[in-house]
Parts: C-alpha cells; structure tokens; sequence
C-alpha cells in the first residue's frame, strides 16, 4: 500500500513540474525558432520561407511590377541591395545579402524593406510639415544627382516648390545598414517660413515573431536614456490615431522582429517628438519629427537623421552605440541579465569564430562552464560521499521512527549537524547552473550569429529543434509530430545521459522521492524536445562531462564506490 501511494505521489508531483514547465516557458522563455529543416525519406529538405503579409489597405500586387512603375536609384553595399523610390523619397526596397531566408544553398537573401502595395510593405519615408507653404508628398518625384547610392557614394535628391523654397536631401549609407538622411530648406521667398522635418517608418502587419515576456517584438524605442519594451501592436490598435506619444532628448524609435531592426534616429543633442500609431489596414507607423525651424528669407536650415534598416548583430549594434546611438545594442532584448548574458555571447561567438563551428563551440563553452563549476562539483561529490555514509543511521532512524514524523525529522536534523552534512549541498551546481541556462537559452533564441547555424550530420540550423525523429520513422513516415512529442535524437541523448548521471548518484531517502527522479530524465527528454538544438547539444555535452567527472571522483574515493555497491545489495 505504501508503494501504491508513493508511485501514485510520483506521477502527480511529475504531472505538476510538466504542467508547471509548460506554463513558465510559455510565459517566460522566448520560443524556439521554427524549423529550417524536416526529414522525409531519410533525405534533410529546407522549409520554405512562411507566407507574406499581404498589403490590405491597398491593392497586393507582383514586387517587381510596381518597382518598376517608379524611377529608382540603386542601392549597392557589400552588405545590402535595393532601391530609393524617387516618388516619395522612400527607401522601401532592401535585401540583407548576408542572411538567407532557409538553410537552402540557393535560399534568397532576407528581404526587409518592400514598397506599399505589396506583400510585408514595409519603408521608411523622410519630410516637412508646416503651414501655408507648398511642401514635398507621397505622390512628389524627386529628381536625383545619381543613379547609384554606395558607402563611397551618396545621392542627393531634390524637389523645387515653384514658390521659393526648395527641398534636399543628401543620402549617405555606410558599410553595414545606417542610412544618414541630410535634409535640407534653402528659403528664396522674401518672408520668413516654418517647417519641421521628420522622418517615419511604415509596416503592414505584425511581427511573425511572437512577442513573449522575456522576447519583445514590436514597437520599440530608447527614449532619455531607457529603452521602452512596453508597447505593443495591440496597445497601438487600441489607443487609435493619436498613438503613443514621447517627448525625448537623444534615443531612437522602431520596429523590432526576433532577428531585424528598423529604426529612426534624430539628432542626439535636441529634443524631439517620437510617437508609434496604427492606421487602416493593419498599417503600424514609427516617427520622430524634430522642432520647428523658422528660415529667414534667403537662407536655409538643415537637419540630420539617421535610419538603420538590417540585423540584430551585436558587434554592429555595440559599435552604432559607440558612435553615440544611445542603448542602441537593447534593440536585442537582453531582459534583466544583460550583464551575464552578454558575456556569454562574446565567449560563445569568439569560440565559434575561432573553430569555425558553432556546435563544437557549444561543447567548449560547456567544457569552460563545467572547468568553472569544478570546486562546487567536489563539494557537492563530498557532500554525496557523506550522505552516503549515514545512509544506514538514516535508514535505521526511519525504521525506528515510522510512525512518528515529527520525531523523525529532529533525529535526522540532529544527525546532519552531528555528521556535518548539509542535504541540500548538491543542489548548489543546479542553481549556479540556471543562469547560465537563461543566458545561454536567450543567446541561441535571439542573437543573428547563431541563425541558421549547422553542427554535424542532419542538424542545419541549432537555433531550431532537432528535426531528426523515430517518432515518425526518421521521416519514412509522412508526419511531423508536435511540440514535445517531436522527440529528437538529441532530446533522446538527453534523457538517456540524464539517467545514467541520476543512477551514479546517491539515492534519495524518501522512496517517493526515489521514483520522482526516477522519470524526471524522461520528462526533461520530453521538456527539451521543441527547444532549440544548440541547448539540447549544451545539455547533452553537460551531462557526458558529469559522468566522467563522477567516475574521476569515484576513482579518487573507492571507498564510496564500494559503500554504493553494499547498499545497492543491501548487505
């Protein structure tokens, strides 16, 4: 009957932590990317790219068409290519050549920006307002002093009032993605004029990223000095036209995805007004408008901005903030540990930048971790050692003291101090571990550099879940399973390396305890399973380094060895 009721305790405290699990992740974790890959046949197959959002406020139309409609200057970086549409002054055509859609070795690159009226419209578009003066719009054709904008190269483009004023803007592109957008008013009229420069980036539709409470996609901006997670494109549908607005002296205000950043950022040393709206059709606005320039009459005013429309990669995030950006590295949501996570990245990618893999620098980040944790690993095998030893006087007390719980447990507290064992020592390396495990986790989830990155054999992307199955035969069998009951082999490795590491271990005093340990390797196996590759791996490499740790320990203290196997027989 006591067996029956600690088996019966076993599943319900296992059916708690996998409900629980499932509940925290889902609110705490950022997803796992989706799949690069599946298996069918025995053969990896790249999944194609998901559909685009179609432009619904407008007439959806072939990209190339209504490119084609509209006189354009050439876009050309080592790193970038696209297009200026010359009516509107919009920069609404941009590739990242860098990035692929799919693991594919003939996957397009990413393509970012799109003009209005097509699938994911997506742009940027500079300006004035003011009053009673005739100023540039959507439907003006700006005229331009080239026909190709590169880092060596910028592009002036100009447009003349027809009543004194005329309008420019000068337009510079760096070596990775910052836009700097000069706009300038040169005033011939005989009287004075007010205009206020601003600049906006417009999207059609939500992230396909899904926002979660440890990964923000959506609006997003530094403004004094903090960076604002707080906006939502929910938020923005329900506060209508007037938006969110802010009043800010320095910063910069955008759209972020999981791996993507646009962003306008105004003049550092002047406060200006930034603000996120919706509009019709699933249309989402950024835009920042700077103070109200008063043009005397034959003289001309200028201000610059600067919009950055490419990836979330952390060397060129840290140097954009080095130039000035403020907390322009926060455009990737570090959360609350950024002063831990950060470090593992640079380990982590200095690791994989100088073995070429970012698997292998996975499993020697986990040789670094495991070399670090050493000391605490020998107190906690001394701590095991000594629980061992007062295995019998445990087992004695229980015998002694079964019908009274609370006199049993002053005898055990006794013994502890007598013995000098602390039964919650070996518990210290699993929460030195854990933030190592949210850094490490948030790194494979959020950081560009680990994108689409293969280890060995069938594993193309480690951002992703392991795709290779024998739930479905290995793909022989036309199916993807879901969520954790995609058992991959890694999460397989997993709950086989975590039992073996769990029967090394000391067994717990309480029988129900016992059996929870018991199938806790399988419910992590299962836990595992949607999560990305990389951390799989990490936890796999973590679990094969505590087992030779032990026998090397075991190998140090033989006399626990043969104190472990007299117990197992009951001698």
């Amino acid at each position: 009957m006591q067996n029956q009721r600690n088996l019966i305790l076993a599943i319900v405290l296992s059916a708690i932590v996998l409900i629980g699990w499932t509940f925290l992740s889902e609110r705490f974790l950022p997803p796992s990317n989706p799949p690069a890959t599946k298996i069918v046949d025995g053969k990896i197959v790249p999944l194609p790219k998901p559909e685009a959002m179609p432009d619904s406020a407008t007439t959806v139309r072939d990209r190339a068409l209504v490119m084609r409609e509209t006189p354009r200057v050439a876009i050309a970086t080592p790193r970038v290519a696209g297009s200026i549409n010359l009516k509107g002054a919009r920069i609404d055509d941009l590739v990242l050549l860098d990035h692929r859609e799919t693991v594919a070795k003939n996957s397009p690159p990413v393509r970012l920006l799109s003009p209005r009226g097509t699938p994911d419209a997506y742009f940027a578009g500079f300006g004035w307002s003011g009053d009673n003066i005739a100023l540039p719009g959507d439907d003006t054709v700006w005229t331009a002093d080239g026909t190709r904008l590169t880092p060596t190269t910028p592009v002036t483009l100009r447009w003349d009032n027809g009543q004194g004023q005329r309008f420019a803007m000068r337009v510079a592109i760096d070596a990775n993605y910052m836009f700097t957008v000069t706009q300038t008013v040169e005033n011939l009229a005989p009287q004075a004029i007010g205009v206020r420069p601003y600049g906006l980036v417009s999207r059609v539709g939500i992230s396909k990223d899904p926002s979660s409470w440890t990964m923000h996609t959506g609006p997003i901006g530094t403004f004094n000095g903090a960076t604002d997670y707080s906006v939502s494109f929910k938020d923005l549908d329900k506060a209508g036209a007037p938006g969110q607005r802010f009043e800010t002296t320095g910063g910069w205000i955008g759209f972020g995805d999981k791996y993507w950043q646009t962003a306008l950022v105004p003049p550092q040393n002047i406060p200006v007004g930034a603000g996120f709206r919706a509009g019709d059709g699933g249309r989402y606005q950024a835009d920042v408008a700077a103070p109200l320039q008063k043009i005397a009459p034959r003289s001309s005013a200028s201000v610059e901005q600067r919009f950055f429309a490419g990836a979330k990669e952390v060397s060129v995030l840290d140097a954009y903030q080095a130039q000035g950006v403020a907390k322009f590295d926060r455009a990737v949501d570090w959360g609350w540990f950024v002063w831990f996570e950060k470090p593992i990245f640079y380990l982590l990618d200095w690791l994989f930048t100088h073995v070429g893999n970012f698997g292998v620098a996975i499993i020697l980040l986990t040789c670094c971790v495991r070399a670090l944790l050493f000391p605490v690993a020998q107190k906690q095998f001394a701590s095991m050692a000594s629980m061992r030893k007062v295995q019998p006087k445990m087992k004695a007390l229980q015998e002694r003291h079964k019908d009274d719980k609370p006199r049993l447990q002053q005898e055990m507290l006794k013994l502890y101090q007598a013995e000098k064992v602390n039964p919650v020592a070996g518990c210290l390396p699993i929460f030195i571990q854990m933030p190592i495990f949210i850094a490490l986790y948030k790194v494979l989830m959020l950081s560009i550099e680990m994108r689409h990155q293969p280890f060995a054999l069938w594993i193309r992307d480690l951002s992703s879940p392991d795709p290779l199955t024998p739930i479905n035969l290995f793909g022989v069998l036309p199916f993807d399973p879901p969520g954790f009951l995609h058992l991959g082999v890694l999460a397989i490795l997993l709950g086989v390396t975590m039992w073996l590491q769990f029967k090394m271990n000391p067994p717990a005093g309480d029988p129900a305890q016992q059996q929870v340990m018991q199938i806790m390797p399988w419910m992590m196996m299962l836990f595992f399973a949607p999560l990305a590759a990389g951390l799989q791996l990490y936890y796999v490499a973590n679990n094969l380094l505590s087992l030779a740790q032990q026998q090397y320990l075991y190998r140090r203290t033989p006399g626990l060895r043969e104190s472990m196997s007299a117990q197992a027989t009951g001698k």
